[in-house]
């Protein structure tokens, strides 16, 4: 389990602190109990989460576990700099919907002695780093991967596979839309639906030579 650090009033300076992994790993669950933790403490806290987020509710931050926290929607990462000033602790959930200025703002709030907890999906459904993650995760002090469980093999999972036929790369959704898969349950997956594309390209090669 991941355990706080402590505040040195000598080094005027915050740190960051990302929580990635794949759909329903309990990103949000932790950035919940770590914020809550705060709070009790009576630091002052801002959490914050992308404008489109509207999943569960409008303003609040919920876990799949129906866990929740008031938060602040956003539609861009510059307006996490203008309301998080003075705050012992800023989180921020969904952090790939951001744009890339999320990297900046979460260092220079820690470089105002601010500690700064993210929430994000590191890899895209079709298993990408996810937007600005990498640069968080590579910038950030502490770096927590959680796992969800594979529906197919019972493994740790670390994928999130899109069960419908879209390509959008922003795309909300729950279990309908996505599942946690294991690499090999991924690999398989993933193999499943590109073979109608692989069979009919090696149709037209075949038909192509015939000619």
């Amino acid at each position: 389990m991941f355990l706080e650090n402590t505040v040195n009033h000598k080094e005027q300076f915050g740190w960051i602190e990302v929580i990635c992994g794949s759909m329903f790993s309990g990103k949000t669950e932790e950035l919940i109990r770590r914020l809550k933790r705060a709070q009790f403490a009576k630091q002052k806290v801002e959490i914050f989460k992308p404008e489109i987020d509207t999943r569960y509710h409008d303003e609040m931050v919920v876990s799949h576990d129906s866990n929740e926290i008031r938060s602040t929607p956003v539609p861009a990462a510059a307006n996490i700099a203008i309301l998080a000033q003075g705050c012992d602790v800023v989180g921020i959930d969904e952090a790939q919907f951001f744009d890339d200025e999320i990297v900046k703002i979460c260092n220079d709030l820690a470089n105002q002695g601010i500690r700064v907890i993210v929430a994000g999906l590191d890899m895209d459904f079709k298993g990408n780093p996810f937007g600005p993650m990498p640069a968080l995760m590579a910038t950030a002090e502490y770096v927590t991967k959680v796992h969800a469980v594979c529906t197919r093999t019972g493994n740790l999972a670390n994928y999130s596979f899109r069960k419908t036929d879209s390509d959008k790369l922003v795309m909300l959704g729950e279990t309908e839309e996505y599942e946690p898969l294991s690499r090999a349950a991924y690999y398989h997956a993933m193999r499943e639906v590109l073979s109608p594309t692989l069979s009919k390209g090696e149709g037209d090669e075949t038909k192509k030579d015939s000619i």
